[in-house]
């Protein structure tokens, strides 16, 4: 009778399927290191064979008992909303538990190596090589992490392989269920489907995942379709991986061409940006029905409310480039993306579950309180605009490293721009005050509870105890819709198959194809019959130093996978053997806007980002900058670089296109560039028969286009300036306000151009975004 009782307070017929004759509507399987449940009319469930946690049966169908009570629980009734299991489970949590929630990690590879910027990875306290762990072991770090810190959001970064990223995700999934309130881990990436230029393309053959161009680059076919099938494929290969939200799409507008991050976007233009946001969301979060589901992905779009006008195209991971400036008060633009996109899905997933601000102090866009602070800091951004205005009530985490202490302006480090005199704990609180739910980058709960503590001071423990558990059910809704609960558990072999199909790599390298944009093709050079005379001179790439500290040398070579141009055409040595040359560049790559040297020589240390090749002074820049002020660089209050000059390394690139030309006198020379932002074309174009630019693909993919294999379509989703006369007279915060450059056969490099074998295109896309 004690069974029956405890059964009727279920209001389960846990004993009754005895006295009917009934039995279990389920089956149970053993997985390696996992069982399977599977529910006729419900949910497959798995659990870990050492986690402790056994299966319930109510109404003749299996639930797992995750906090081991012999209960079944609301949060564990997979029969509830995501809402009412959320809510059921964040009453049940400590603070200290909803503080570990409320944490997303630094950057986490499999297995870890650690490097000068994040520090030595360890396993069971010897460096990975020597510690003789498994490539999917847990590191010393991720079991302090999840155990200790009770974090369960962990951003993985590369994996030696698709098998040992589903094995890790098991033996930390199984790690956690094991502990508590049983909540599994939500794994996370930032895009990973980038493509290897030098990489082959065999339809028949697979790879480690597919090779898509970025996102700039599916913006360029000007077809949200492709954006949705990248989407689709992309979330089964995520979830395969054990990853379940991915810390993308970067929505944010580019209209600031010297942006580093520009080649992130969607583009410049509010439409189509606004289009193909909705269209990556909906891929990625809409499951084969539609709805939430196994194959689908929490999107986290970024950055609220727009990461894209930064004042002199300087970038927000640093202080120099703290300030988004709006000349043509133009936030509005800057929204369209999140508004009309990212929230506006036609799918029953109805909008992005989680929102990243960006790092940028939004200047003067603080219509209440007037406060210039980072975005995630700005209460009236998140909670009155954001929340109030737009009804967002999704997750919204911060980006990365926010509340660490920044040492100076140009470190990267802390990024703590306009609360720099605030403590890490105070940071944490006037975060959690302006309407954020996480903590990105940060593995530590210490100051979160600190900042609770903060909290009860200020308004009492009910008042913080409620606000953490908003957060909470926020939080814990991503991880119930994507059906972690139920099933964390992954089949390593299905993954190995899954993850860089033939299928995934045709339709990736499709996509690739779509990408491309033919700029010129004087007297039709393009196409190019296969197995004529190529040369190709090789390119000088100069010493460079990225944002982690990591050098890299100087070197000469191929700008193009040999093997792969040997397979189209005759390779030649020399231009007099030739019959055309191939030439492959990089867009300028004309600095960061920042160089301490300057302020050696009693400089504010701001200094131009050019967008042409050749040396540009800068007499045509502000006088005073929009924007200025931190305590980091004391007595700068103007951030002007007026009447400075500055050359882009890649200097070589234009003097590799302009000498080939003499070298070939009158035979056709093909220009290739890669651009990650737009670049002033008058220093090269002249010399160029064929020009095409790209936003990442397979040097395969070119040569199909080279070749005549197949046909360019995509078109420009930005403008080219004509000159940087343009480019400083434009504003940061408003699209297509650039003179673009016209070249010798007078097409105009604006938005939406781009050519085909029969010459400009026309066609419904043109007439849909222009």
């Amino acid at each position: 009778m004690h069974t029956l009782k405890q059964n009727l307070k279920l209001g389960s017929l846990f004993l009754a399927t005895i006295f009917v004759g009934c039995s279990p509507k389920f089956t149970e399987e053993t997985k390696e290191g996992f069982n399977l449940v599977k529910n006729e009319n419900g949910a497959t469930l798995g659990y870990s064979q050492d986690s402790g946690v056994s299966i319930l049966t109510v109404d003749q169908m299996a639930f797992k008992d995750l906090n081991k009570n012999g209960t079944l629980d609301p949060y564990e009734d997979w029969r509830l909303t995501a809402d009412e299991r959320a809510k059921d489970l964040a009453s049940k949590m400590s603070v200290e538990q909803i503080a570990g929630l409320m944490l997303y990690s630094a950057h986490q590879s499999i297995p870890g190596g650690g490097n000068s910027f994040f520090g030595a990875v360890t396993y069971n306290g010897k460096p990975y090589k020597e510690s003789g762990a498994k490539p999917s072991d847990l590191s010393d770090a991720q079991k302090k992490f999840l155990l200790e810190d009770n974090l369960r959001h962990v951003l993985i970064t590369s994996v030696e392989s698709p098998g040992v990223s589903a094995q890790w995700n098991n033996n930390a999934q199984a790690m956690v269920e094991g502990i508590g309130l049983g909540i599994p881990i939500n794994t996370s990436s930032d895009p990973r489907h980038g493509s290897d230029s030098y990489a082959e393309f065999n339809a028949g053959a697979g790879g480690k995942i597919s090779m898509w161009p970025s996102t700039l680059g599916l913006a360029a076919s000007f077809d949200p379709s492709l954006m949705q099938q990248f989407g689709k494929i992309a979330s089964q290969e995520y979830r395969a991986l054990g990853i379940a939200t991915a810390l993308s799409p970067q929505i944010d507008l580019a209209t600031e061409p010297r942006w580093s991050r520009f080649d992130g976007t969607m583009g410049e233009d509010p439409k189509l940006a606004a289009d193909m946001a909705r269209a990556y969301v909906e891929g990625f979060q809409a499951s084969e029905n539609g709805d939430w589901g196994m194959q689908s992905v929490n999107a986290m779009v970024k950055h609220w409310p727009g990461g894209g006008p930064e004042e002199g195209g300087r970038d927000g991971h640093f202080g120099y480039g703290s300030y988004a400036v709006y000349p043509g008060k133009n936030l509005e633009d800057h929204l369209k993306p999140f508004t009309e996109g990212a929230f506006a899905l036609k799918g029953p997933t109805k909008m992005a579950t989680a929102v990243m601000p960006y790092y940028t102090i939004s200047y003067e866009q603080d219509t209440k309180n007037g406060e210039n602070v980072g975005n995630a800091y700005n209460k009236y951004l998140i909670t009155d605009l954001l929340r109030g205005k737009y009804g967002y009530d999704g997750v919204v985490c911060t980006d990365w490293g926010i509340t660490g202490d920044a040492p100076n302006v140009y470190e990267f480090r802390g990024k703590p721009w306009g609360v720099e005199n605030l403590s890490v704990a105070e940071r944490h609180y006037k975060i959690i005050e302006a309407g954020c739910d996480q903590f990105g980058g940060n593995n530590d709960m210490g100051p979160v509870i600190e900042a609770y503590q903060m909290g009860v001071e200020e308004h009492g423990e009910e008042y913080m105890r409620k606000r953490f558990e908003t957060s909470a059910v926020r939080l814990l809704k991503n991880i119930f819709r994507t059906g972690l609960f139920e099933n964390p558990y992954l089949d390593v072999a299905q993954t190995e198959k899954i993850v860089g199909n033939s299928e995934f790599m045709e339709a990736g390298y499709n996509a690739q194809l779509k990408s491309i944009v033919m700029l010129k093709n004087n007297e039709k050079t393009l196409p190019v019959e296969n197995k004529r005379k190529v040369y190709v001179p090789q390119r000088y790439v100069a010493p460079t130093v990225n944002w982690f500290g990591v050098a890299t040398e100087e070197r000469t070579e191929h700008p193009f996978n040999m093997e792969v141009v040997a397979k189209y055409f005759e390779v030649v040595d020399y231009p007099d053997e030739a019959d055309f040359a191939l030439v492959g560049i990089e867009n300028p790559n004309g600095g960061v806007g920042y160089d301490v040297a300057d302020t050696e020589n009693g400089g504010n240390g701001y200094v131009p980002i050019s967008l042409q090749y050749g040396t540009y002074t800068a007499t045509n820049a502000r006088e005073q900058s929009i924007a200025a002020g931190s305590p980091l660089e004391k007595g700068v209050d103007n951030r002007s670089y007026n009447g400075k000059t500055t050359t882009s390394i890649n200097i070589s690139d234009m003097s590799l296109v302009t000498d080939t030309k003499r070298k070939m006198g009158d035979k056709p020379v093909v220009v290739i560039v890669r651009v990650a932002k737009p670049l002033v074309f008058a220093e090269i174009e002249s010399s160029a028969d064929a020009i095409l630019v790209h936003m990442g693909v397979q040097d395969q993919a070119l040569m199909d286009i080279v070749s005549g294999k197949v046909e360019p379509s995509a078109l420009l989703p930005f403008q080219m300036p004509k000159d940087m006369l343009t480019v400083e007279q434009q504003f940061e915060d408003v699209p297509r306000d650039m003179d673009p450059y016209t070249d010798t056969n007078g097409n105009s490099y604006d938005f939406s151009f781009g050519l085909n074998w029969s010459g400009v295109i026309d066609d419904e896309r043109i007439q849909a975004y222009k």
